[in-house]
């Protein structure tokens, strides 16, 4: 077993997107911080004041990749310009395909005055980005929870894990990880990741142990290659995302809310969108 090192880890940058939510950005998206080919941002959001985050995002549109919604507290509606329309309740996932385009908002509800959760941007090949729009959307109650030994709980989002839990999204184009992991105070998770793929873990909850590293919630530690990663809960119980997926090593062309492979795929895009072809 070849344990993934840390490359380095980060806290993010305070921003704000949309109608003035305020959110952590974690990857990309003009924050300075790279992206990890095939996630282009990953943003976290967590206030208990609604003022933080009620405006939501008003309609807007996106081409080419993914956009994946982690709700871990409050509520978020969504509507398209497709008629599709739905709430992601807490501990839910939207796995959502933009493809050749839509056009969507995005407004939360909040719950006991709570809103928390992630949303990460992941690329889709070249031969992938004009594929019709769509959804995979499941509640908490539909996601497998795999109990380990030592208390150690894996919600398996997307992927199988090394033991054979499968989660209930698909994402074949970049053989996609997302597991939540939980781990009780001095706790240990070991799980294998093919060489090759990007890995990273997030930590949301107390303080995580990881190739030499003490991470603490909210923060990331973006991993080198090898076959497996291992960490620990130190000083207490801890939650972390453990989140993998294929690189796609192709060129990428990003404005906005649409990414493509080239700048004149990208002015398509745009022109298409003003003119009304979403």
């Amino acid at each position: 077993m070849q344990l993934r090192p840390v490359l380095r880890t980060t806290r993010g940058i305070q921003t704000s997107d949309g109608a003035g939510v305020r959110l952590r950005r974690f990857l990309g998206g003009g924050s300075g911080l790279p992206s990890i080919d095939p996630f282009l941002m990953l943003d976290y959001f967590d206030s208990p004041s609604a003022q933080d985050y009620i405006a939501g995002f008003p309609e807007h549109p996106h081409r080419g990749f993914e956009t994946v919604t982690y709700m871990l507290a409050g509520r978020m509606r969504h509507r398209d310009n497709k008629g599709g329309e739905g709430v992601i309740e807490p501990g839910g996932i939207q796995w959502m395909t933009a493809g050749r385009g839509l056009v969507h908002s995005e407004m939360p509800e909040q719950t006991e005055g709570l809103m928390r959760g992630f949303q990460l941007w992941v690329n889709l090949p070249a031969k992938d980005k004009m594929t019709a729009p769509g959804y995979q959307e499941f509640p908490a109650s539909r996601i497998p929870v795999e109990e380990r030994d030592g208390g150690v709980r894996v919600k398996a989002i997307t992927g199988s894990t090394s033991r054979g839990t499968a989660g209930p999204v698909t994402a074949a184009a970049t053989d996609a990880r997302y597991l939540d992991v939980e781990l009780p105070a001095g706790a240990t998770f070991d799980e294998a990741l093919p060489p090759g793929h990007a890995a990273f873990v997030v930590v949301h909850d107390g303080v995580v142990s990881v190739g030499g590293h003490d991470v603490p919630g909210v923060g990331l530690a973006h991993l080198g290659d090898g076959d497996a990663v291992r960490f620990t809960a130190v000083g207490g119980p801890a939650k972390a995302l453990l989140i993998a997926g294929r690189p796609l090593k192709e060129p990428v062309a990003w404005h906005g809310p649409f990414v493509m492979n080239t700048t004149a795929e990208l002015m398509q895009a745009i022109e298409d969108y003003q003119a009304g072809r979403f």
